[in-house]
Parts: C-alpha cells; structure tokens; sequence
C-alpha cells in the first residue's frame, strides 16, 4: 500500500521531521505519480534498483511493487532508520527485498548484493549532476534509470549539442549514458510544495567514446571548455595546452574547428581534444 498525503505527514510528525530546502526534501505524495515513474523507469520483475534519497518510501514502496530488490542509500539517520519500519508495516511480503543504506550518496563506492542494474530516484536540485554521474561511474551493473529532478536540471541532461541548455551535465552525462526527458511532474504532488515542476530523465547507458584518453582527461577539457562558453575553444583550451596558439593546433590535430565553442561538441569531439593534452600538464 502506497503512501498518501496524511501517512506522509503523519511520518514526518513522528520523526519531528521539518522539510528543509537545503536538503531539497520535497516527498511525492500521490499515489498515481509514483506508480507513473515507476512505469516511466522500465523496471521489470528481474530489476535489482538503486534508489537514492528514498525519503519517507514513497517511491521505494512503488518500486517494491515491480521489482525483485531495491537497495536505497540515504543520508539521514533517522529517515534510513524508518524506512524498513514503514515497508514491514505496509507491505511486509516486501521487508526482505530491501536494503538499506544509512551513507552520502556521493561517498557510496560499493553496495550489498545483489548489484543493481537501474537506477531510480527522486533527487533535489542541489546535488543531482553529482549524484548521477557518481552512480554512473562506481556502479557499472546499473544499464538504465529515471530521475527526476528540477526541469531546469532534467533539460541541462537531456539536452543535445547545439542546443541552448547544452553544457557541463550533458557533455559528461553523454560519457556514460544517452538520456531522453520522458515527462514533467506538477508540484501538487509533492509537499512541502516546491517552487518549480519536476522533470522526468531516462537513462541508458552505453559504451564511452572509442579513445584514448582516460575520463578524467575528457572531463578536464570539458570543464575548460565551459568555463567561459561564450569564449572560441582556442582560447577556452589555452589554459590547458600552454597558449591559444598550441589550443589551436591541437584542436586542428583532433579535427576540431579552433574558432568553435565548446557547446557545439559531442562528447567523442572532447575526447579526440583530450588525446591531444601534453603528457606533462
């Protein structure tokens, strides 16, 4: 049985639990809403799903509901503490198909088997780039998730080069996985209500471009070349090959036009431009 907008309350109330924007705590309370991201997210009977910031188990209940395990990793105490309390009491068939992991997010290297294979989470605003690429990177079981977070931040991770929205989020994102916005959810569903509508991101994960340069070298050029995105890469990359002179034929080596900006480039672009770094830098 899923949580409505009383049981929801009522938890918060017993754990003297007061939402807090710093920690982007906003909890989906309808029903109808978890059900639909749990269907958005592809999840089947087979699914071993990671959830981060499971909150009061809204979702996790939802995900409870399809798949064959979920582990969740949660920041806070006494929200870890709850959860398993709350999933015995309304779906005990469930208890033993949950995990629980009291821990930051972005310092979880490793989890319990069995190892998910999606991931699925309700992330604030403030920390979700981090957490997604972090999951991506450490858990390379996970082949597909949803999120959803901020709209602002859903259109930054889906977005294509070329596009307005396109930058630092989408260009790492892209390392990893391909992402497609599925879907806005209103703020009604949620309380404390927030500020904004929510976004719907699928992920799919695939192989990284065919190169030669590690992921930590792509990253660096990428954060480079966004750092003043209004800048042409020849000066942008300056800082990195030792003059705009040595940028500029470094980005005529990897085929890259010297006078474009960083927003055009696909992720295997940035790759061939890391290939070009000096073995000293």
């Amino acid at each position: 049985m899923l949580l409505d907008p009383r049981t929801i309350r009522e938890l918060a109330a017993s754990l003297d639990l007061r939402p807090t924007k710093q920690r982007g705590q906003n909890f989906v309370h309808d029903p109808n809403t978890v059900r639909r991201i749990v269907a958005a997210s592809g999840i089947g009977a087979d699914d071993v799903v990671l959830e981060i910031g499971p909150g009061l188990g809204s979702l996790t209940l939802g995900l409870l509901e399809v798949a064959r395990h979920v582990s969740v990793v949660e920041i806070e105490d006494a929200l870890a503490q709850r959860l398993p309390r709350t999933v015995a009491e309304r779906m005990p068939e469930a208890a033993e198909r949950l995990t629980v992991v009291a821990a930051d997010a972005l310092r979880v290297d490793t989890l319990p088997d069995p190892q998910p294979t999606a991931v699925v989470a309700n992330l604030p605003y403030n920390v979700s780039v981090p957490v997604i690429l972090h999951v991506m990177e450490r858990f390379d079981s996970v082949t597909r998730g949803l999120v959803m977070v901020q709209l602002e931040v859903a259109d930054r991770l889906a977005a294509p080069p070329g596009s307005r929205t396109y930058g630092v989020p989408s260009a790492k994102l892209a390392w990893y996985a391909e992402a497609r916005r599925v879907g806005t959810v209103p703020p009604t569903v949620f309380w404390p209500v927030p500020n904004v509508d929510s976004g719907l991101v699928a992920l799919t994960r695939r192989e990284p471009p065919d190169t030669t340069a590690a992921r930590r070298d792509v990253f660096t050029v990428i954060d480079a070349a966004f750092a003043q995105r209004r800048k042409m890469l020849r000066g942008a990359l300056a800082g990195l090959f030792g003059s705009s002179a040595d940028a500029a034929a470094a980005l005529e080596r990897a085929g890259v036009d010297p006078q474009a900006r960083g927003e055009v480039l696909g992720v295997a672009d940035f790759a061939r431009i890391a290939e070009q770094l000096p073995p000293s830098r």
